[in-house]
Parts: structure tokens; sequence; C-alpha cells
């Protein structure tokens, strides 16, 4: 019986029923006579019985796991060379299928005589290649469960003859009809002539219809491979249930063609799109890796939209194979460049999953993306965690717009849905900011992401200001993707300085974790500074590596805090987590610290917070803990030493000033003349310009935007606070109309969202105090909405008139 089983016979039990009044899928219908006889010592049996389900369950659940399923290839390192390798696998009964990837002494062996799929591992047929002097390692593959990142619905795929650009509502966010309100500009990053020519997108999933009508002119059969089927056609494998339509899905995002009186327009309408076939089929360590090293040095990006189980009790990563695969992608692709790895963050909110307990979205090799509604809302699918950097829009309720795209048979879909969406999006725009400087590195690209997205109109409790200034979220990570923000910084980028890690002592004092309580241990950092290769003083991405055992995996919470006091939740309670496994040397990864110093007191806190009943005297344990901090010697943005003339007020504009003060202004210039010049590390967000000190009130310039005034003294920030906009022209933040929290313009019309007291009225794009007549006050979203159109005035809801229009009346008098 399984888990799910005995918790569904446990509560018949307890009702004392039977699958009739239980069951809520209806199969079962009112209960028979003979359902209801026996009451005495069958009763009793029962009421023992869910008792002893009580207590067992736990461990039930614990112990019927699904098996593992092992395959017939395996995983060998042999040392010589392919010749060598050749002749070992011949040697004992195997073939070799050749090199894994770009893996160098691994290779991939197959052994006809082996079951296929078997729950035991070989015992015999390997003993004797285990043996073999040449055999350095090997590993026989066992089949992974990786599920694509769209939200199961019922969406339907319709022909199309015209373009259907005017669908796309995330790409008109902010036009009068369009409940987004909040940019990713991509258009207007195709205005300054940015469509992603000469790039190459390649992605992982079940195959893309390569003759599909807005994907051909883009298809690239060089950036594509059918590892499943193991040749060059990556075309998916039909049925009729279109199961394997993901990857054509994802493919249109990023590159369907433009002006073709065809279904979409892409992303990067003229970058080139691959596709690699590797879900359709047993999903190993092997064919992860080889699909993560199809061609680095003339694929960019790889986009992926699957991972683990997102049942919020799977605990998984990257195999050894696979993690090999990132690294050599990162170290040796695109010229050294560093290839791109672009990951979907999760579909597991509604399990309660957290995606830190993903390995893939989890890696500081992946750019791992986050989705929210077009009203800016958190989808219920979302997983949150510490390692997403960036947000795009996807679905959410069914009421909310869906992600509109190429499907299967050469059609188009309205009804694209998930983090499956954002990873390609964001690979999209990654083609945008990659033409407009195709010198960027890997980490040059996360950099750009966190200084670029933006959290405005992103509705979560969470939003933080991290010690380096960045507003960050464990539900959007820096905000949402700016695609016209991304190339402009990418064409005047310069390259941060080489990346470094630093690895703290381990602490393996073991320490219990008391229930109901937390544990708090602290790391003093030096930041190896020691070593100027290792030297860590501005931070980039922060790893916690844990080893926990614990009698119920899903009870524990962890969080770390920085030194400059920024806390990163890597952990939250997943109440469908019974496992006892705990966590073994598990990496937990944090990007809230993006641009903190690195040196001080960190300080890890684990909770366990009991969800049922457990025995008191099995209590979890620390066993141990490190700190790994990767990031830079030296500041990212500010590596120069300016000897211009330096002023304490921000660089502006003197036509912008009364006459007097105009003059106050150049005799202020005047007198610094003769100053000392600064030519130490400038605050992030100071400008090309430089600065007269560490601080954002002493730039000269900014990159985004100034806030304040002469009078009150002004400073750089990111972002405007609320009750303020950016004005991209002057690049300062100007006041919003009184009653607008967030807004788009100084004009009331131009309201986003409305202060504590004023209700949004949508159809005004405005705030106010009272709801007018025709319209209701919806107090918990303080949305002024419509009345019924034979309303003249409502409560609550449309329908739920008080007063009618003239020629009607209310019913019932």
């Amino acid at each position: 019986m399984r888990c799910s089983q005995l918790h569904r016979s446990l509560r018949l039990l307890r009702a004392g029923g039977g699958e009739g009044g239980g069951d809520r899928g209806g199969r079962g219908g009112s209960s028979s006579s003979s359902s209801r006889r026996g009451t005495g010592s069958r009763l009793l049996a029962m009421r023992c019985w869910s008792w002893f389900l009580v207590l067992a369950l736990p461990t039930a659940c614990a112990a019927l796991r699904s098996p593992t399923v092992y395959t017939n290839h395996w995983a060998v390192e042999v040392l010589g060379g392919p010749a060598e390798a050749d002749r070992v696998a011949s040697a004992h009964g195997y073939l070799n299928l050749g090199q894994i990837g770009n893996l160098e002494n691994y290779y991939h062996f197959y052994h006809s005589k082996t079951f296929k799929r078997s729950t035991f591992s070989s015992r015999g047929t390997h003993t004797f290649l285990r043996m073999d002097p040449k055999v350095k390692w090997l590993q026989q593959q066992e089949v992974k469960r990786r599920v694509k990142r769209h939200a199961r619905s019922d969406a339907h795929s319709i022909y199309f003859n015209d373009p259907i650009w005017s669908n796309m509502w995330y790409m008109h966010c902010g036009d009068k009809h369009s409940r987004c309100r909040s940019e990713m500009n991509v258009p207007a990053a195709w205005k300054r002539g940015y469509t992603g020519k000469n790039v190459v997108v390649t992605i992982l999933d079940d195959g893309i219809e390569r003759n599909h009508p807005d994907l051909a002119a883009n298809y690239d059969a060089y950036a594509s491979y059918d590892v499943n089927g193991n040749d060059y056609d990556p075309s998916p494998r039909y049925d009729a249930s279109n199961e394997n339509k993901h990857g054509t899905r994802c493919a249109g995002e990023v590159a369907a063609s433009a002006n073709n009186s065809y279904c979409i327009v892409g992303i990067a309408y003229n970058a080139k799109i691959g596709g690699i076939r590797m879900l359709d089929g047993d999903v190993t360590d092997v064919v992860e890796a080889k699909s993560l090293g199809i061609r680095p040095n003339y694929i960019d990006i790889y986009s992926a939209s699957w991972g683990p189980d997102d049942d919020g009790k799977t605990v998984d990563g990257p195999g050894r194979l696979a993690k090999q695969a990132f690294e050599y992608g990162i170290k040796k692709g695109r010229q050294g460049l560093g290839s791109i790895f672009v990951w979907a963050s999760g579909n597991g909110g509604r399990e309660g999953d957290y995606c830190s307990c993903d390995g893939y979205t989890n890696s500081i090799y992946t750019i791992s993306v986050s989705s929210t509604t077009e009203n800016g809302y958190k989808p219920w699918y979302l997983e949150e965690c510490a390692s997403t950097l960036a947000t795009t829009y996807s679905s959410g309720a069914f009421y909310e717009g869906k992600i509109v795209t190429t499907d299967l048979r050469q059609r188009c879909t309205d009804g694209h849905t998930g983090t499956s969406v954002s990873a390609p999006m964001v690979a999209g725009i990654i083609a945008l900011a990659l033409e407009a400087n195709n010198q960027l590195t890997w980490r040059d690209v996360q950099h750009l992401l966190v200084k670029t997205s933006r959290p405005a109109h992103l509705k979560a409790s969470d939003w933080k200001v991290n010690g380096a200034g960045h507003k960050v979220s464990h539900l959007y990570g820096f905000g949402l993707v700016d695609a016209e923000g991304i190339v402009v910084e990418a064409k005047k980028w310069k390259a941060v300085p080489s990346q470094h890690m630093c690895v703290a002592a381990s602490d393996k004092r073991p320490r219990i974790i008391p229930i109901e309580q937390t544990l708090r241990t602290t790391a003093l950092t030096s930041t190896c500074a020691d070593h100027f290769d290792q030297r860590v003083v501005f931070l980039e991405h922060v790893v916690v590596r844990i080893s926990i055992s614990h009698p119920r995996r899903g009870d524990l919470q962890i969080h770390l805090i920085s030194p400059s006091g920024t806390k990163s939740q890597l952990l939250a309670r997943r109440l469908l987590d019974h496992s006892n496994d705990g966590f073994t040397n598990w990496e937990f990864m944090t990007v809230h610290c993006w641009g903190e110093k690195a040196e001080g007191e960190w300080t890890l806190e684990i909770h366990d917070i009991p969800s049922q009943v457990r025995n008191p005297e099995k209590q979890g344990k620390l066993k141990e803990w490190n700190l790994i901090l990767y990031g830079t010697a030296e500041h990212p943005y500010n590596t120069f030493s300016s000897h211009q003339s330096r002023s304490r007020m921000l660089e502006i504009s003197t036509p912008e000033l009364e006459p007097s003060k105009a003059a106050l202004f150049h005799k202020q210039m005047e007198a610094t003349e003769d100053e000392e010049d600064y030519t130490g590390v400038c605050h992030p967000e100071c400008g090309d310009k430089g600065c007269d000190g560490p601080k954002a009130d002493q730039c000269l310039n900014c990159i985004h935007y100034s806030l304040g005034s002469i009078k009150t003294g002004r400073k750089c920030v990111n972002i405007c606070p609320l009750g303020y906009f950016g004005d991209s022209i002057s690049k300062r933040c100007r006041r919003c109309s009184r009653g607008c929290e967030t807004c788009m313009g100084r004009n009331q019309n131009q309201c986003l969202s409305c202060r504590r007291g004023f209700y949004y009225h949508q159809e005004l794009n405005a705030c106010v105090t009272l709801c007018p007549v025709g319209f209701y006050a919806d107090e918990s979203q303080k949305y002024c909405f419509k009345c019924h159109p034979n309303c003249k005035k409502c409560a609550d809801e449309p329908e739920k008139c008080t007063i009618c229009k003239e020629g009607f009346s209310l019913a019932g008098g």
C-alpha cells in the first residue's frame, strides 16, 4: 500500500465508513446496507487498526519510496584514450558508445545481456570490468525522475492564420487595457536594434519540431542532437496525447520568426534555435552530462525547464558526471567565456516544495528563474528559495493570462504555463544582451541580471534591501527582467574581475538540534586574505555545505545571516517530506548577499518545528557545516582610478538650476579643483564619472537614478522608493501624484498602486479615497471594481446591487 493510500485508509477508518462516504472523486455512491453491518468487534478492530496506522504511517511512508531502477548502461572512467576504452569494453563484453560529452576519460558503455531496467544492480556483469587496471571508476546508470515544469492545465491548442502579436499581453504591459503594470521592455530592446543575431540558444527538453513554420527559419541543426535516440534529429516523438510538446513550446518563446504571418514573435527572433532531445526516455547521469556538453563552443545558451520531482519531498540534483559537465561548460564553453545555463526554478508551490532542494536551480552555474502573474502576484505553483536570480511573467489563476507560443503539429497554443515559461524567456533576453556584447562571461550575465532586474509591482512580503543596496526576494530574486536595461548595460559593460573561491574551515562539532527551538552557530571569516587567488572581498554566491541527521527532514528550517545582516532562508519546512535521510554534504546557495562585504561573522540558524507528533528522544543533529564564499577581491564595477576634477555633488545639467544656484554650483566646482582626488572604491551605484568617496551620496553621476535635491542632498539608488518613479531620461527619482504608492509618471492617471487609505481605480489608473458611483470597494485588494451594467450602486461584488439603474428594479422587489 502506498503512503497516499495509507493516509486515505486512515481517514476512512476514522470516519468509520467505507469507500463511498470518503471518495472525493465521486466514484462511490451512498453506503449500502452491507457496509453498515457489524458495529461491535469489527468497529473495535478498525479503531485499533487506525491507531496502528497513526503510529506506523511516518515509518511506512519513509520505507515505501520508489525503488531505484538500474539500466544496462555504465559510465566508466578509462585511462589511455578512446582506443584503450574500446579495447576494455570489448574485452569484457561491452559496447563503447563513446566519450560522455566533453568529459575526458569518461565513456558510455552498454551491455546487451544485462536487463534493460531492473530494481537490482548488476553484481556479476561488471565485476571483472572493475578489476581491469585501466578502469579508474565505473557506475551503473540509475534512472532519474525528471519532470517538465509546465503547470498542468486543460489549455487547448488552436490554429492561427495570422500573427497573434496582440495576444502576447506580457509584451504590452503599461498599455491602457493591460493588467500587467511593469514592462520587461523587450520591444524597447528591439527598437535599439537587438534581436538575437549571431547568438545560438538550445532547448534541453523532449525535442523540438524543427519544421514548424515559426521555427524552421531559425532552426540550427548544429545546435541540436537526439540524446535519447543517439542521432542528429531532435524531432519529438508524436503520440495521441501530444505529451512531447514541451520543448517546441519553449523554443517558440525564444526564437519564433517575426513577420511571417504565423503564430508569435520570439524574444530573440533572429537568434538561432536548437534542441537537445533528452527527456523522452530514461534520464540518467550519462544522459544529462551528454546533453549539457553538446558543442559548448558553438552553443551560447542552454535553457532547461525541468528538474527533479516538485513533490515537496525530493532532494536531488546533478550526479557526478552532470556536475563535471556544468564545470566544463563554465570553464571552457564559448571559448573560455563560459556556457550560460538558464533553469526554471520549479512548480512545487502547491506541494510546499522549496527550490533549494533542487540541485540544478541551487547551483552557482545556473541562472534560476522565477515567475509572476500578470497582476504581479505569486503564482500558485511557484517555489521560493534564496538561489532565484530573476523573474518573468507567466501564468497564474484561471482568469489571468497564459503564454502564447508555438506548439506541436505546426500549431500555436495560448496555454503555455508554469516556470517552464520563464527560463526560455530569460534565455531570449540574454541572447539580446550577447548580441550587444558577445564578450560577456557567464558571471557578467549574472551581474547584469542583478543590476538591471526591477522589483517594482511584484507583490511579496519579503522584499528586503541587502548590504550592497540591492532589493531582493525569495520569490522573485532581484526582480522582473528588463530587456532594454540589460542591453544598454551590456553594450558598455567591462568584464568583472576573476572569480575567487574562499572555503572556510569545516565546523565538525556535532550538535543536537532541539525540538521547537533554534540552534545557532557562527563562523568568523577572514575571506582568505592570506591567499590572493582565493581572497573574496565582494560577494556573489554564498554556499553552505551541510550534513544533518534527522528523523523527519521536512520539519527543518535553515537560515543564514551575513555580516551585513541579510537573512537568507536556505530551507523552509516541507510538510510532505517524511524522509529520515537528512542531508549529506548538501549545498544550499544564496544570492541575497550579492555585492556585500564578505568579512565578518556569519550565523547559521536551524529550526526544528515538528508538523506531527514525534518521539522526543529522536532529535536531529547538525554533524558538520562549512561556508563557501564566491566573489571578487576588487570591486566588480569600479576598478578604475579616476584623475578627473571632482565635485561632492552629483553631476546635473545647469539648465535645471536657477541662475543663483547655478552660479553657486560652479563656484563649488571650482573650489574643488585643488582638492586631492579620491582613488578608492566607489559605491556600486556610482556611474562612469567616479566619486568623491565610497558612499552613495558621493557619486559624480549615477548608473540608475539619483534621489533627492540640491537642498536636501542627493544620492544614487538602484530603484526609486515608494512614492517615486524613475525618470529614465533625466535619471532622476520624481514624485508620484498624491495617493500613489507606485506610478509611471507624475499625473493622477499614472498610478500603479496606492498608499494606505486609498483605493486603486483600474479604469482611471488613479488612487481615490472613495470609489465613485458604479463601482464598489474591494477591501481585501483595495481596488475599485465596476458594478454590473444594470447596477447604479453595488456592494462587495459586481452583481450585488443596492440601487438599480433606471428601468431596472431589485429582484424580489
